[in-house]
């Protein structure tokens, strides 16, 4: 409608106008152009534009979806690094557990290596005391057989007669030891020290 007002101004200007006007183009080409630009329009208008839409369409939807699938793919990143975050803070809670664990055990074989070695030393030690008491008490039956025997030579040669019958040999050697233990014999001085009225 536009271009059939326009198209009749530039006629109607052209016939009262006539030659004062040489810019005008001719009626016919006119005609013609505007009927090529009204094809040209209705062209562009039914095909290309909607061809242009739909890519834009296209386009906005894949751009959309990108972001979608962008986001989405951030959303998984986040979540897999607050699950990482998680199995890490774990893995570390269950290396102190066990750094724990190990060091109470080390503690607890620590003790009880140390009580089995007081055991063993406190065994050892008490072996050694039975040890050592059985041998003072060997060393005292040898030393008390030997002393008696000793005396009862000597006390056989002093006396003059034998005094080795084993029965009163034992008789005499308990008697002496039992008084030289009570303290009832005390040694006595002999020689050029003695009293006078002693005999040497």
């Amino acid at each position: 409608m536009f271009i059939t007002a326009t198209a009749s101004s530039v006629v109607g200007l052209a016939a009262s106008e006539g030659a004062k006007m040489p810019l005008i183009p001719h009626i016919p080409e006119l005609i013609f152009g505007l009927v090529m630009f009204g094809i040209l329009y209705a062209v562009v208008a039914k095909k290309v534009v909607p061809n242009l839409e739909k890519a834009y369409a296209e386009r906005t939807a894949a751009i959309e979806g990108g972001m979608k699938q962008a986001e989405e793919a951030q959303a998984a990143a986040a979540a897999a690094k607050e699950q990482y975050e998680a199995q890490l803070a774990e893995a570390r809670a269950e290396a102190a557990r066990i750094r724990e664990d190990a060091r109470a055990q080390g503690a607890e074989i620590v003790a009880e290596m140390r009580g089995q070695a007081q055991a063993e030393a406190s065994r050892i030690t008490e072996s050694a005391h039975k040890q050592i008491e059985a041998d003072r008490q060997q060393a005292s039956h040898s030393l008390r057989a030997d002393v008696g025997r000793l005396s009862t030579d000597l006390a056989s040669r002093i006396v003059g007669e034998s005094l080795h019958d084993e029965a009163r040999q034992k008789g005499i050697i308990d008697r002496f030891l039992a008084e030289l233990e009570a303290g009832d014999i005390r040694p006595e001085k002999v020689g050029a020290d003695a009293p006078a009225g002693q005999d040497a």
